[in-house]
């Protein structure tokens, strides 16, 4: 095959360039060149290049300005789409920089938020312990299990109608964000006002101080969702967020539950107090009037923010918890003066005549008796059923000798018949405390000691406040 192509080209080349012969004549004598085919053809091709060469050139001597503005439109066109590129590169990055900035933003808000609301969950909390464990060490009839949950700084020992104001819960907050007041106009308040049960609802004081108005804080920008699904890492960091902020909402119904119970711990309370013959309304404006002088400016819930949360249902919860809080931590502190307990026990002592009417064992006829009559063996020690302050410690009439103690709050109890006297006027006792010895002095058939309890300068039945504080204990 590759002879017959040699064999064509040879033909063509033969056939297109056929051998010829220059003769020249010269003086009469003849010369002639002889021109091969192949010479022929080399110069033939000579020749193209030449004149090939020479259209080039010719063309780019002409049309020099022309092909120099093209390449240089060219080269302007491949700068204008490289800058362009790197502007489009440039507009992405910063845009995917400014979203992951915002990203980042926003987890570090909603965490913070979220360490916020743990740390004032756990103040609460630590303040629930630690009535718990006053009302333990301090008392020995506790307050219910389910109302033991707010701080108890108690009266002093020494306290009659004015016992010392329980603790602010807001003085040491651990960690806790402070409150804010958003701006608003003072409304109008009145000059002088009584002790209300709502009074008693001091949320100002149970959380922390009043920082001072709140002019707005810097929240995080929200990321274009189509920002997001673009980028992996944008998505994952979004719904850690997400992750995070529902957490949160887990705080809020916890802190949701927490104040459902503090709530219940007041109302136990009153049940407490109701059952004791005792109006709970009347016993708590009791409790604000001994505090002395209370008011302030009337600021609604909703005006007021804890910093660093913007959970409204959170805060919501949190403030009436500490506000239900407050007023149960007034409640304990009153309920510690109220007498629960009996003055005697143990399996040598029992109950010889109840409070109301009864025959008399001296006369045979009908009469009132005010009191619950405790029988024992003689010399057998009486105890302070709360605490207070010895107002009588002496002989009274048929009551033989007698002390009197003032446990506050319109309360009084009194010890009759004993054997001797332990205490003296202007003693300060607490519960459990020796007062006396049992015995059969004054107007008594036997060994007993006779309990009366008062309040509001009303005697009232015994039985009534030592079933209550058997309901405390149960």
């Amino acid at each position: 095959m590759a002879e017959t192509l040699a064999e064509r080209v040879w033909t063509w080349l033969h056939e297109t360039f056929p051998e010829r012969q220059v003769y020249i004549r010269s003086d009469g004598r003849v010369q002639f060149f002889t021109f091969a085919p192949v010479f022929q053809a080399t110069i033939a091709g000579l020749a193209l290049i030449f004149l090939g060469w020479v259209a080039f050139a010719t063309v780019n001597v002409i049309f020099k300005d022309r092909i120099i503005a093209a390449k240089d439109h060219r080269y302007q066109q491949t700068v204008q789409t490289y800058e362009n590129r790197v502007a489009d590169l440039q507009m992405s990055y910063d845009e995917v920089n400014g979203a992951l900035v915002s990203a980042e933003d926003k987890f570090k808000a909603t965490a913070d938020e979220l360490q916020t609301k743990q740390n004032t969950i756990i103040n609460f909390l630590n303040r629930k312990q630690q009535v718990d464990a006053t009302l333990t060490k301090g008392q020995a009839n506790p307050v219910a299990e389910g109302a033991a949950t707010a701080i108890d700084a108690g009266a002093p020992s020494d306290a009659l109608e004015a016992p010392l104001a329980p603790s602010s819960l807001g003085g040491e907050t651990g960690g806790s964000s402070e409150l804010t007041v958003s701006p608003q106009p003072a409304k109008p308040q009145p000059r002088a006002a009584k002790p209300t049960r709502a009074s008693l609802l001091d949320f100002g004081g149970t959380v922390g101080r009043i920082a001072g108005a709140l002019f707005g804080s810097r929240q995080p920008a929200d990321i274009d969702p189509e920002t997001i699904a673009r980028h992996p890492v944008l998505k994952a960091l979004a719904a850690q967020t997400d992750r995070v902020r529902r957490l949160g909402l887990i705080e809020t119904a916890l802190m949701t539950r927490t104040q459902d119970q503090v709530e219940e711990g007041v109302r136990e309370i009153r049940s407490v107090l109701h059952h004791a013959g005792i109006n709970p309304d009347e016993f708590e404006q009791r409790i604000a009037q001994a505090e002395g002088g209370v008011g302030g400016p009337e600021i609604p819930l909703s005006s007021v923010h804890i910093e660093g949360i913007a959970d409204a249902a959170f805060q919501n919860a949190y403030l009436r918890a500490s506000a239900v809080l407050g007023q149960m931590t007034q409640l304990l502190s009153g309920m510690r003066h109220v007498p629960l307990v009996t003055p005697v026990s143990g399996p040598s002592f029992e109950r010889t005549s109840g409070f109301g009417a009864r025959i008399d064992p001296f006369t045979g006829r009908y009469a009132f008796h005010p009191g619950i009559d405790f029988a024992g063996p003689t010399g057998a020690i009486v105890h302070a059923t709360a605490p207070g302050r010895v107002v009588w410690a002496d002989v009274r009439g048929s009551y033989g000798k007698m002390v009197e103690i003032n446990h506050g709050y319109g309360i009084h109890t009194r010890y009759a018949h004993l054997s001797s006297i332990l205490v003296q006027v202007g003693a300060t006792v607490g519960e459990g405390t020796p007062v006396g010895k049992l015995g059969s002095t004054g107007r008594s058939t036997g060994p007993h000691v006779h309990y009366e309890v008062w309040y509001d300068d009303v005697v009232r039945n015994p039985r009534n406040f030592i079933e209550a504080g058997r309901h405390v204990l149960q």
